[in-house]
């Protein structure tokens, strides 16, 4: 994508979506932390639909804590790995007591000593909860990256790197919300939905996917 198109490409998603935000449900850095630990290879719906019943019990390291992991198991038992996940958001519980104060850390050095954060989590905690200007590329904004031309990139971290070199710095804040929605419902994985796209003009993809009734 040539430089002079990204500044509209995005000023063409914040237009249709001024404030976009993520589709986890959080009140805290603590729950936001929680559900995206969870997320890993699961749908955020799936993740929200577990802690709607876990957070009303549990939404403090030490409340986790208490429940003990078979407690901590029957909340999540319905989300993919969930015995693994258990197991890590117990460990980064007892850590962010002991080590924290119960608080969730803000360097991402501290994120990522926590198991079961990597960077994609650690990025996602640290825009969201606290305002950075981070960007946690999943495999949606590395197919949009890639796919549009916008950060072509061989593996996430590459991907990353380029877009926080590529995306305007007015854009940067809320742009990894605008491309994992456009990736999610859009530039979907199998056959982008091109002929409702509002950013396809900007966009490197060719041929563009014609409409179900042209094809």
């Amino acid at each position: 994508m040539k430089a002079s198109l990204i500044a509209p490409f995005f000023a063409t998603l914040k237009a249709a979506n001024p404030h976009p935000q993520t589709e986890l449900e959080f009140t805290t850095p603590f729950e936001l932390l929680v559900a995206v630990l969870l997320s890993a290879q699961a749908t955020d719906a799936g993740v929200n639909k577990a802690t709607r019943k876990l957070f009303p019990v549990a939404n403090t390291p030490q409340a986790i804590l208490d429940l003990g992991l078979e407690g901590l198991e029957g909340y999540i038992r319905s989300i993919g790995l969930y015995p693994t996940k258990a197991r890590n958001l117990m460990a980064t519980c007892r850590i962010l007591v002991e080590a924290h104060g119960g608080a969730v850390p803000r360097t991402r050095e501290a994120l990522e000593a926590l198991p079961g954060v990597g960077r994609k989590t650690a990025n996602v905690v640290l825009n969201v909860a606290f305002g950075e200007e981070t960007m946690a590329v999943d495999t949606h904004i590395f197919r949009v990256s890639n796919r549009t031309g916008l950060a072509p990139g061989k593996d996430p971290l590459a991907v990353e790197e380029a877009l926080l070199r590529r995306v305007p710095r007015e854009y940067l804040g809320d742009a990894h919300h605008w491309l994992i929605l456009h990736g999610r419902y859009v530039c979907v994985a199998r056959t982008p939905r091109c002929w409702e796209c509002a950013v396809a003009q900007f966009c490197d993809f060719k041929p563009k996917t014609p409409p179900p009734a042209a094809r």
